[in-house]
């Protein structure tokens, strides 16, 4: 194996071997203290399942991979590395990715802001809820604003503003677009969800339409693989 391809290989798996130990050190961190209440235990439970199927099924394609990797040529390889690591890339949300899907807008209830006590805004708390919800009934990828929402996003409050990617979230109306396989199924199952209360308490409506078409942007950080490592190999002479 050449160094080109050694390179291209270690690459790939390191992405992988990322991906896998970020969503396994979120399964594996521990709550100091338990405040949630019914609905927020049982989508936790919800999302941690899907996190085990997700593990799994990415354990059978790199799996799958190696055994493809083994029986090709060195042109064969390379091309299959490629292959593997833009398809890594898109599911990491590291490029832009368009199709179908449904358009969310969040907008103050009350139509007088002049006698409004508060201006309404989104806190971190309603962004998971209705993302928990999001990811359990269909959807593949979301952005807020112009930010794009993956397994490394952080969502916190900062001084009284929320901060999605380390990135202030944009005043109201704030835009949220979903990509899903069924958007309709989808639309159906939100317009009754449990999150648009929550909202609602917060003085904030959400109207959602589908859309034929959404461009969501890529997610713009780069991943920290400081901590990842591959083993060097001796050259063998092999091309």
């Amino acid at each position: 194996m050449n160094i080109r391809n050694k390179i291209i290989f270690s690459f790939v798996f390191a992405l992988v071997g990322f991906m896998i130990a970020i969503q396994f050190q979120t399964t594996q961190e521990p709550k100091v203290r338990d405040t949630r209440d019914l609905w927020e235990v049982r989508t936790e439970l919800q999302e941690q399942q899907k996190t085990q199927q997700e593990l799994l099924a990415k354990e059978r394609e790199l799996n799958k991979m190696i055994a493809q990797y083994e029986g090709q040529s060195n042109f064969e390889k390379v091309e299959t590395l490629n292959k593997s690591l833009n398809n890594l890339k898109l599911k990491a949300g590291l490029t832009e990715v368009k199709g179908a899907g449904v358009m969310l807008t969040v907008e103050p209830i009350f139509q007088d802001l002049e006698y409004a006590e508060t201006y309404p805004t989104v806190s971190p708390s309603l962004l998971h809820q209705l993302i928990n919800e999001l990811n359990t009934y269909g959807a593949k990828d979301i952005s807020i604003g112009q930010e794009r929402i993956t397994n490394l996003s952080p969502i916190r409050d900062v001084n009284g503003t929320t901060y999605v990617n380390n990135h202030p979230v944009p005043p109201l109306p704030l835009k949220i677009k979903v990509l899903a396989e069924d958007p309709d199924k989808l639309l159906n199952y939100m317009e009754v969800s449990d999150s648009l209360e929550m909202f609602v308490i917060e003085n904030l409506s959400v109207s959602m339409e589908v859309r034929n078409t959404l461009t969501l942007p890529e997610y713009e950080q780069t991943p920290d693989l400081q901590y990842l490592e591959t083993e060097d190999a001796t050259e063998t002479g092999e091309t």
